[in-house]
Parts: structure tokens; sequence; C-alpha cells
């Protein structure tokens, strides 16, 4: 217990700085690329922050650990909005562009729906309740629609000509940063994870359980340290992009290609919590028409902070 409960901490220190060095990379090396910050942060800086649940749920779908699988994507993406954006925004107002309201985070809820319809398709007939092959090929396809979607969005985003602070690094050592950050958040990650399922065993609670709650917590590690740093540092394009895009790619990339690798049964104990996602990024959107338009403030990150307390305590009794 003991010498896990260090790997833990370890693993903390691997993310945190492991984030610092992703943020400053990829930032980088999409204003050298004439990207956008908001594109770079949907795509580049996501897919480095969703790599442990990619693992995690490859590793639990080969062995069939669906609920680890399936709980981890659910969980992780309840975390990123209520505790992640609340703690960024705490952190610093994040001022969200009319794409990512308009566009990103009904794309984010529209990958929840899709879920929820997948998982609900065979349940009339007593067929096989979860995520089949042919399901798992759905979420991809959504998944290539979206990067299709955020090339366009690249050509059309004229804000990377704002004046935000372009590094100095040269071309080399921005992508030696981008890939230490991305190697030492997968590490970190694992690191976490691995020695927090270990303590949940020895503590005997379920895999449902340990899906939504500490491997989910722990594979979203990558994405909070990323969004605090960035919020921190007054890049809200990253900080936003980052969990929305992650969002986007638990859903439609990492379920898709974990459902291809062994179908995914689906327990009935976790239908309500794709009903949370459904309603915590409705309320996303919501707030960006109450107070400050357009800006998720302060005292909304303390309320979904303290939203998703309530959520882990309803949890816990459910």
């Amino acid at each position: 217990m003991t010498s896990a409960l260090f790997l833990i901490i370890l693993g903390f220190v691997v993310l945190l700085k492991g984030a610092d060095w992703l943020v400053e990379g990829s930032s980088t090396i999409a204003r050298r690329l004439g990207i956008s910050q908001l594109v770079i942060g949907l795509t580049v800086v996501a897919f480095g922050t969703s790599a442990p649940e990619l693992f995690v749920n490859i590793f639990a779908g080969i062995k069939g650990e669906a609920d680890i699988a399936i709980g981890n994507i659910l969980g992780s993406n309840i975390v990123n909005i209520l505790l992640i954006l609340g703690i960024a925004a705490t952190i610093y107002p994040l001022a969200l562009k009319r794409s990512t309201i308009w566009k990103e985070i009904p794309l984010s809820g529209l990958a929840a729906i899709v879920l929820a319809l997948l998982v609900n398709d065979n349940r009339t007939n007593g067929s096989f309740i979860g995520l089949t092959r042919v399901d798992g090929l759905v979420l991809i396809a959504f998944f290539f629609f979206f990067l299709y979607y955020t090339y366009h969005i690249n050509k059309n985003d004229v804000s990377q000509k704002s004046a935000v602070h372009i590094n100095p690094h040269s071309w080399p050592y921005a992508l030696l940063l981008t890939a230490i950050g991305l190697i030492s958040l997968l590490i970190g990650g694992k690191l976490i994870v691995d020695n927090a399922v270990a303590i949940a065993l020895i503590l005997k609670a379920s895999q449902a359980v340990i899906g939504l709650t500490i491997v989910a917590i722990g594979t979203s590690l990558p994405e909070l340290a990323t969004s605090a740093v960035a919020a921190y540092k007054k890049n809200p394009d990253i900080a936003v992009g980052n969990i929305v895009g992650s969002n986007i790619f638990n859903i439609f990339w990492i379920l898709g290609i974990s459902a291809v690798i062994n179908p995914l049964a689906f327990s009935q104990k976790l239908f309500p919590d794709i009903g949370v996602i459904i309603f915590t990024t409705l309320l996303l959107f919501l707030c960006m028409f109450i107070g400050k338009r357009h800006v998720l403030e302060r005292w909304q990150g303390i309320t979904f902070v303290l939203l998703y307390i309530i959520y882990i305590f309803s949890l816990l009794v459910r």
C-alpha cells in the first residue's frame, strides 16, 4: 500500500511537468505552422492527454473487462467538464470562441447521444446490449468526421493572429518538448492508474466503481494538468479545446477502437452516467449565456467542482 501511494505521487509530478512541456511545445508548433490554438487543443493536445484512456481501454477490452473500459470513458468525460473545466475556470476565467460554443460543445454532446443510442439499439429484442464491432466502426466514422471538421475550422480561424506570445523556441526544441510531454503524460498516467487500481482491488471495490472514479480520475489527470497549466498561462483555447476535444476523442475514437477490438457489454448500472454527460454538456453550453457572455467565470467553475463532488457522493450511494 505504501509503495503504491508513493508511485501515485510520483505520477502526479511526472504528469504536471509533462503537461507543461506539452502546452509549451504544441503552442509553438501551432503558431509556427499557422494552425490556430483552438485546433491544436482539439487535436494534438487532446489526443496526447487522452493516451492514458486509450491504453487503459485497449488493455481492458482485450481482457474483456467492459465495466472498466466503459466506466473509464464515462467517468473521464464527467471529470473533464465538471472537475477539470471547473478548476481551470477557477484559476482564470475562460473566454470561449463562438465556434466552440455553437459547434464543438454540441458535437461533444452529440457523441454522448450517439453512444446512448448505440448501446440501446438491441434492448427491445433482448439481444446483446452494448457496443458491437459495427457500433465501434460507426463511432470511428464520427471521429473522422470530427477530424475533417477541425481541418476546415483551422482554415477559417483567423484569430490565430491575435496578440498571443509566440515562443522563441526552434523547431527541433519545440518537437522535443511536445514528444517528451506526451511520453511523460503517458508514464505519469499509467503510474497513477495502475497503483490506484491496485489499492482499489485491495479495498474490494466493484469494476464499475473503479472505472467511474479511480480509473477515470487517474486517466483524466493529464487533461487536468494540461488545462490547469494552460489556464494559468492565460491560454483558454488550449484549456477548453483540450477538454472538449478529449471528450469527443474518448467516445468516438477510444470507445470505437475498444469495441472493434472486443465488443463491450454495457451494464445497466452505467446508463445514468450517460445522462450525466449529456446534462453536464448542456450545462456548459447554457453557462455561456449566464453572467458574462461566452465566458466560463470563476463562480461557475466553483459550481462545476461542487457538482462533481455531489456526483461522486451520489455514485457511492447508488
